[in-house]
């Protein structure tokens, strides 16, 4: 089990069931949308975020975003930290169907691939490393990742390549690759992702 200074803030209680067996910290669900009309758990995540700093872990669909934009957006003081499920398409067990978008949430992928994105994001135990020599937007601008004509297929091959969801913002991209590799690494990764474009 993962041990955690901060606390994890997390969409629903099924999210909050099933994080309570793989790590050990402070979880919060927001409650779907009702966090934005929720002033007490927006206090609550703003006190944990100023004292411990945060951890969002919101589904990977379009609903998960809008809350995690919107908790980042609230929360001016302290320390966020970004964890991101990947894209896998199913059905959650309890559900009849399946989500809008067909993707699983946080509730219904596996142990193993939750404590995976938590090393994503460069949590594996206390506290996260910050790269001497960061990985910017502007290295993702220079290698055709953001601001060209095929910007957009590039960003989809690299988010493809590190298994991490399609919506991920670049700054969400650019925080992310800073816990996963190297400038260096980067560089030759953008290389081999822009060379498989030609072939």
């Amino acid at each position: 089990m993962l041990k955690l200074k901060e606390a994890v803030i997390v969409e629903g209680k099924y999210d909050k069931i099933k994080l309570s067996s793989v790590i050990d910290a402070v979880i919060i669900p927001t409650n779907g949308f009702n966090i934005f009309k929720n002033r007490e758990t927006l206090e609550i995540i703003r006190y944990f975020a100023a004292k411990t700093g945060i951890i969002i872990l919101t589904d990977s669909d379009a609903a998960g975003f809008k809350i995690r934009s919107y908790i980042k957006g609230a929360v001016k003081d302290g320390k966020i930290i970004n964890v991101y499920i990947p894209d896998i398409f199913g059905k959650e067990r309890r559900k009849t169907a399946p989500s809008k978008e067909g993707k699983l949430g946080v509730e219904g992928v596996e142990k193993e691939i939750i404590l995976e994105a938590f090393r994503k994001a460069g949590i594996s135990a206390d506290d996260t490393a910050i790269p001497a020599d960061p990985i910017t937007r502007l290295d993702l601008y220079e290698t055709g990742f953001s601001g060209g004509e095929n910007s957009s297929e590039m960003r989809q091959r690299l988010l493809s390549e590190l298994d991490l969801p399609e919506r991920l913002t670049t700054g969400g991209i650019v925080d992310i690759l800073n816990t996963l590799m190297t400038r260096r690494e980067f560089f030759e990764l953008a290389e081999k992702i822009s060379g498989g474009k030609d072939s």
